[in-house]
């Protein structure tokens, strides 16, 4: 058990959290009285897990689930978490055998990005940048090499949503631009860096991040990717001890995490962001 992250949360709540909603197919869903098992729960509860030194009970079984998650009809977004579950689990040579499920939903050469193919966890449908992110991202676990034509491809495409030293649609945001530069340098790019990290920085009386320069209130999800931003780029933070404080405040009783710092229910997602989140903070310090 990682105890360095004990210090600042209540690990065994969390893992008696993550226990109780685990089922006999191998599978994961937050809601502990549903048996509704998927691909998002079942993979934030294999990161989370390793995250915390802790073993995947019957690992076997959550191999299965992750490969029989990924078909044709299932989202690209989901997809790659499920290959990214598989690598985490020591099993990417099974994702490797779903490859051209893939490429039937993104295909940098066939200008296939997997917009509008829904499955987002983020916004209800995946963004250009989200899809790209995942699935770079997955395939760079499995081993998976882009040619040089892919990569180039999916640089054009990244470059669209450039925003000033930022990224995003219709104005820059914590989440796109993280997930931009962390796909052009997964491909091999150096992009400069951005300063927008930097601009979301909240101190003073809450701690965290927030997707815009100047909003309050911060929420987990960018606070999660600036951080992974700042450390990606080799920077750290002004208000180590404020941005702890937003963690911690985020457990709730159940040993899940929300996402604000109102009253919010536990899931899986926000669960591993808050530790991953906290884990990089400690890097940082």
């Amino acid at each position: 058990m990682r105890t360095d992250l004990g210090k600042y949360v209540d690990i065994e709540k969390t893992l008696e959290y993550l226990a109780i909603r685990r089922h006999p197919d191998g599978g994961y869903c937050f809601a502990r009285y549903l048996d509704e098992t998927n691909i998002n729960d079942t993979y934030y509860a294999v990161k989370t897990l390793t995250l915390l030194g802790e073993e995947v009970p019957d690992a076997e079984k959550t191999r299965e689930f992750l490969y029989s998650g990924i078909q044709r009809q299932t989202a690209v977004v989901a997809i790659a978490m499920a290959m990214d579950g598989l690598a985490t689990l020591g099993a990417g040579d099974l994702a490797r055998e779903k490859l051209d499920i893939v490429f039937t939903k993104y295909n940098p050469l066939e200008g296939k990005f997997a917009v509008g193919l829904g499955g987002s966890e983020e916004f209800g449908t995946a963004t250009p940048l989200e899809a790209t992110y995942w699935v770079t991202k997955a395939l760079s676990a499995i081993g998976y090499r882009f040619s040089d034509e892919e990569r180039e491809a999916i640089r054009k495409f990244v470059m669209r949503f450039k925003m000033g030293d930022a990224y995003g649609v219709k104005q820059p945001t914590t989440t796109m631009t993280y997930q931009a530069i962390f796909s052009l340098r997964t491909l091999g790019y150096r992009p400069p860096k951005t300063r927008h990290f930097r601009n979301v920085e909240v101190c003073g009386d809450f701690g965290g991040f927030t997707e815009v320069p100047f909003s309050l209130p911060p929420y987990l999800e960018p606070t999660f990717y600036a951080l992974r931003g700042l450390e990606l780029q080799g920077e750290g933070v002004t208000c180590f001890r404020k941005h702890v404080q937003f963690i911690r405040t985020l457990q709730n009783p159940n040993g899940g995490f929300r996402r604000s710092l109102e009253l919010g229910i536990s899931n899986f997602q926000n669960t591993y962001r808050a530790l991953a989140s906290l884990d990089v903070l400690l890097r940082m310090r």
